[in-house]
């Protein structure tokens, strides 16, 4: 059943708006954002579909029916920080998402309606695709649809942060968001995290995005990513006594980092190195891209996820696994883990030409070495979200 005839079936009238969101994977520049550096995602063509419509008589109620739970809700627009349903229940997590979209939409300003709507994911969730990122943008494009303002993609994304950041809970960067809502069709996206400047960069020609789920679910301990997290401002405060003008890790280049990190402890240093030369790699890695060298790109691919392996240590045997493995196989230009670690999926950039067989030789490779079954998806770099008017043919 189509999302259309969903919407038919759960509300008996006709939907008025169609969206779309897409999740996002990250090429390089992992665990840069909390230090202010740039990143380098895509939005892939794996994306939330939603359908909407106005609700019954005007009121400030919205119906959402997720289909893949199975789960319906009622809240009120003039209700959203106690975080219940109509009847009085608590939200359920899943809809604190869309909840949080309306609360931080309203709290910026912006009139919303109230509205019934169902929805779909195609984001594997909980695979580090950005899948709650998908549905934050996705209805801030319906909601945007239905209400009649115009805001900037970048202002959407900003917007579906504080939600997830306040409402939600989840202590997120902007990187997911603004990929769902900025993407471009067949190009990668250079995004600077501290002064939000971001340009398109072409992918290389003739090559697929391939993603392998390891199928281990990202344990991602808070406490684990804490460490790095306070790792990191620990390098800062001490490479300040040497470069009083240094605010994040951003602003330490390699030369000075090899200058200075005898200073740190053991740790410290391991962590630091990695973002220093990350934010290198993601530099080097625009140029690659816009003098369209494959090579090049693959490898600052794989050196991303031997520093990720070792110095940031968040890696986990099976994505080194699957990294392995793919760079043995015919195609291969680059792979590494996507995501924050501990689990969750690697990225590979494949000759188009070889992806179908590509696929089947990571596949049998990691059944082979690990004992698991490996999802793998074929994906190519898609256009950000949008929503249309539906006009019903019959």
């Amino acid at each position: 059943m189509d999302l259309i005839d969903s919407f038919k079936q759960k509300y008996s009238d006709q939907p008025t708006v169609l969206a779309r969101a897409p999740g996002r994977v990250n090429l390089l520049g992992e665990h840069v954002d909390y230090n202010q550096g740039p990143v380098l995602p895509v939005a892939i063509d794996r994306a939330v579909h939603l359908a909407a419509g106005p609700s019954l008589g005007g009121e400030r109620i919205v119906t959402l029916h997720a289909l893949d739970l199975d789960e319906q809700v009622s809240f009120s627009l003039d209700n959203l920080a106690a975080k219940i349903c109509t009847d009085g229940r608590p939200l359920p997590n899943w809809a604190h998402y869309p909840a949080g979209v309306a609360w931080a939409l309203q709290d910026a300003g912006y009139s919303l309606a109230g509205m019934r709507a169902v929805y779909a994911s195609k984001v594997p969730i909980g695979a580090g695709l950005s899948s709650s990122a998908a549905v934050e943008i996705g209805f801030c494009v319906l909601w945007q649809a239905l209400s009649g303002w115009k805001v900037e993609p970048l202002t959407l994304a900003q917007i579906s942060q504080k939600a997830e950041n306040l409402y939600v809970g989840v202590s997120c960067g902007l990187m997911d968001q603004f990929s769902s809502a900025c993407g471009i069709e067949g190009h990668a996206l250079y995004f600077d995290t501290r002064s939000l400047e971001w340009q398109p960069a072409p992918l290389p020609n003739e090559t697929s995005i391939i993603i392998a789920d390891s199928g281990v679910r990202r344990s991602l301990a808070t406490s684990a990513y804490n460490e790095r997290r306070g790792a990191c401002e620990q390098a800062v405060d001490i490479l300040r006594r040497y470069l009083p003008a240094i605010r994040s890790l951003r602003d330490v280049s390699p030369t000075e980092f090899m200058a200075y990190s005898t200073a740190l402890p053991e740790t410290i240093r391991r962590r630091a190195e990695h973002v220093i030369k990350e934010i290198a790699r993601v530099d080097s890695a625009l140029s690659a891209l816009h003098r369209q060298d494959r090579r090049a790109f693959g490898a600052l691919m794989y050196a991303g996820h031997a520093s990720l392996r070792d110095l940031y240590e968040v890696s986990t045997p099976e994505l080194d696994a699957l990294v392995e493995i793919a760079r043995g196989l015919p195609g291969s230009i680059g792979a590494r883990l996507t995501g924050a670690g501990f689990g969750g999926c690697t990225v590979n950039i494949v000759d188009t030409t070889q992806a179908e067989a590509f696929i089947l030789g990571l596949q049998g490779g990691y059944l082979e070495r690990t004992g698991r079954e490996a999802q793998v998806y074929l994906c190519r770099a898609s256009q950000g979200a949008s929503a249309q008017i539906y006009v019903s043919s019959g």
